[in-house]
């Protein structure tokens, strides 16, 4: 059963290696982890406990960036994370330091995760998903299938990427965007109550879409109105915090409110 696992590679209890895996010197693998036959993982990754690699997945090669001088860099993945079969999550760059992918995700079948992107705890990035450098998803995001993401992107907590999209601009919290040309099509919300939201909290972040989109104030200006009409919305705080924050600026709405009846 040939593999090689460098002597100097920290494998944690319970650990399961296939056949024709390689496992470099400088790698970390968690307690009860199973790395599958075929696997690699290069130098200065860290995986954590209980987390599944398929085979074909390549974990920690070096940055495929120009600006990449040999510099050390690093991978670091969360606890129960599953990459699947074939999927490429390279190391960071001077930029970031560090690619990271946090605990109970689901990278599947030829993701491409790009160096310096900071993927959040329970996200999904469907088969064919490629997230160019310095992207980041945050918690409970999911990428459709084939989808592209430009680099320096950012995608919201709990929001939804529909499939083979080309996403050039920043996607807010339990926002659905999807189509071509790339847009706002409303929010998440068969996420959201798969997640537990109530209907009370799915209408008010539909409302505060509504200030945000239907406005006819800049951006800024609208994040203040929604502001002042839910003082006390933690969804309000959480999707203006974010839209101020964006440097590609916000997806544009292709979604038509229904009129009130």
């Amino acid at each position: 059963m040939e593999r090689f696992i460098d002597p100097g590679a920290r494998i944690g209890k319970n650990v399961k290696i296939g056949p024709f895996c390689y496992i470099s010197a400088n790698v970390e693998i968690g307690d009860g982890t199973i790395v599958e036959p075929g696997a690699i993982i290069y130098d200065y990754v860290k995986i954590g406990k209980d987390c599944h690699v398929f085979p074909g997945a390549v974990i920690g090669a070096i940055p495929q960036d120009l600006k990449y001088d040999g510099e050390t860099t690093y991978v670091e993945i969360g606890d129960r994370t599953t990459i699947r079969e074939c999927a490429t999550i390279n190391r960071g760059t001077k930029a970031r330091g560090v690619t990271k992918i946090g605990d109970d995700a689901l990278i599947m079948s030829y993701v491409h995760v790009a160096h310096d992107c900071h993927v959040g705890n329970r996200c999904i990035l469907t088969s064919y998903v490629g997230i160019a450098g310095e992207t980041d998803v945050d918690d409970w995001a999911i990428i459709g299938g084939g989808t592209v993401v430009h680099q320096f992107s950012k995608i919201g907590t709990h929001a939804m990427v529909g499939g083979s999209c080309g996403v050039n601009k920043d996607v807010p919290p339990y926002a659905l965007a999807a189509n071509m040309p790339f847009s706002f099509e409303g929010i998440n919300t068969v996420g959201l109550r798969r997640r537990g939201f109530t209907f009370d909290q799915i209408e008010e972040i539909k409302a505060i879409y509504k200030v945000i989109y239907e406005s006819s104030a800049t951006v800024a200006d609208a994040c203040s109105i929604a502001e002042q009409q839910f003082p006390d919305s933690q969804f309000c705080k959480t999707i203006t915090s974010f839209i101020r924050s964006s440097k590609r600026g916000i997806v544009r709405s292709g979604f038509v409110y229904p009129s009130e009846v």
